[in-house]
């Protein structure tokens, strides 16, 4: 299996180099595909041969064995994410000046691994005390209280009411690191508002968690004039999570060829990546050529889960195949930009970055002028006439603040609020229709969301999904279609709002304080 330099280069952590009372002592890290070590070559450093004698490894179970035993064995099990320590045992050098590592390694699959770097070796008596940390059991009620302590000390505050928090700690490992409390945002409801999408079906009351004032009361009166004329029709139309590597080459021309060869060898690199999670499932290949790149866009659904995690996992899987059966390649990387994540972009606009979907209403001409005091030719000219201010600004969204709603409802029910960056690009249409009422439609490009995994499971914001009947697997397109239709009433009331002039006095009235 061919493996790039650079990516081999990745097998040894940086800054691992350290003297210890048995030896000088270096690590390796399989950050590539799981793999059998099963023979060491050869080790120079500094161009001074090591003898294998007094070469030891070890693993994460402590376990240790000589060059010698791992000759004599089928090799030592290298899975993805797991660490090899090798130890000299008769190497202790004291100078603090870099040291050069020259390794040859017979590694199953990757055949014969060459790997030169260089490191400079870990001072052991510097100073290393700071914020109290326990790996492996960071959540222990000791090391919280001595991280609250900590904060004392450093900063003289005593933030006692992010201390005095009620979460389930067990429940938020993998959630966050170096805890000491929770942060309280009010949470406010909005509605009911009627949805008729094909997979939320109803009235639904609309959890919101800002500290915005009149943020959920203008999203209320939207609520109201949506469902005085028959609610929001919402439709899923699209679905896609994207990791986005890059291939490097000497040149154009073999960018060129790689991406027909990957063209030609889809239904195998599919088989791959759809095989590392049961949830993920690889739609297509988007490539982009420039100068010698050639960036992927890989395209998965993700089931309910956002999928960030188990895309980047999947593309890894597939450019591990491609890797191992394409020549040429100079250099690789996962991740190229060309994904997006947590960032607005033109191509999500274009080809979806989590779900697309659509809300869309018409409101009779009659509640325009008696509920919101407006003229259906007031909201529909003020549209087109923003419409030119966005293209001006140069921004991804022809709305007036999706973000709003969408990061109340993000905060509220334990979405990663980052993704607002993503999730907030709205294409807002209009039109007065023969009757003279208003046809209102909003697409949302890459609205990213999850009813299961990550912070859904924690437990307020649990509880404000299943306010909504949105936890759990086979609910995710149901919570898109409601995200969208609260985001149409945010736009209508807003719009009505500016066009009314009572925008300033609104926020005058409820939102200071």
């Amino acid at each position: 299996m061919h493996m790039p330099e650079l990516m081999i280069k990745q097998l040894y952590t940086i800054g691992s180099l350290r003297c210890g009372p048995d030896g000088l002592h270096f690590r390796l890290k399989n950050r590539l595909k799981d793999a059998v070590l099963r023979r060491v070559t050869s080790l120079c450093i500094n161009n001074n041969t090591i003898s294998p004698q007094s070469i030891f490894l070890s693993t994460g179970d402590k376990f240790k064995i000589s060059l010698e035993q791992l000759e004599l064995s089928a090799g030592i099990g290298f899975s993805l994410g797991a660490e090899l320590d090798f130890c000299i045992t008769d190497l202790s050098p004291t100078s603090a000046s870099p040291l050069t590592l020259d390794m040859h390694l017979v590694v199953d699959p990757f055949a014969s691994l060459h790997l030169n770097v260089q490191d400079e070796i870990k001072d052991e008596t510097a100073n290393d005390e700071g914020l109290p940390r326990k790996p492996g059991d960071d959540l222990n009620p000791k090391i919280v209280s001595a991280r609250q302590d900590y904060v004392h000390e450093i900063t003289g505050a005593s933030p006692k009411t992010v201390f005095n928090y009620t979460l389930d700690t067990k429940a938020i490992k993998g959630n966050i690191e170096h805890f000491i409390g929770a942060a309280q945002v009010p949470i406010g409801i909005a509605g009911p508002i009627k949805v008729n999408g094909e997979h939320a079906q109803g009235d639904f009351l609309i959890p919101m968690a800002t500290t915005e004032g009149t943020l959920v009361a203008s999203y209320n009166r939207g609520m109201k004039l949506l469902n005085m004329n028959g609610g929001v029709t919402a439709t899923v139309v699209g679905d896609g999570m994207q990791r986005a590597p890059v291939f490097i080459f000497d040149n154009a021309r073999q960018a060129r060829d790689f991406v027909v060869w990957l063209d030609q060898h889809f239904e195998q690199i599919k088989q791959e990546a759809d095989a590392s999670d049961p949830h993920v499932s690889l739609s297509y290949i988007d490539h982009i050529l420039s100068n010698k790149f050639a960036y992927l866009r890989f395209n998965f659904t993700t089931g309910d889960a956002a999928g960030q995690n188990m895309v980047g996992r999947a593309t890894f899987v597939a450019c591990s195949w491609i890797l191992a059966r394409y020549q040429g390649v100079k250099n690789f990387f996962l991740e190229s930009n060309l994904a997006t994540d947590k960032k607005s972009s033109q191509i999500n606009i274009m080809r979806t970055r989590g779900k697309r979907v659509t809300a869309e209403a018409t409101i009779s001409k009659e509640d325009l002028r008696r509920v919101m005091r407006v003229e259906p030719k007031q909201i529909d000219f003020h549209g087109r006439v923003s419409a030119v201010g966005s293209f001006l600004a140069g921004t991804t969204n022809t709305g007036l603040h999706s973000a709003n709603g969408i990061t109340a409802m993000f905060i509220a029910t334990g979405q990663d609020v980052a993704n607002v960056s993503e999730s907030s690009a709205a294409i807002l249409y209009s039109e007065v229709d023969k009757n003279g009422d208003l046809y209102l439609s909003l697409t949302i490009p890459a609205l990213i969301v999850a009813t299961c995994g990550g912070g859904t499971g924690l437990s307020t914001q649990r509880e404000c999904l299943e306010m909504l009947d949105c936890f759990g697997t086979n609910k995710v397109r149901k919570f898109a279609e409601i995200v969208a239709s609260v985001v149409l009433a945010g736009e209508i009331s807003l719009a009505c709002a500016i066009s009314s002039l009572d925008w300033v006095t609104s926020h005058e009235e409820y939102g200071r304080n």
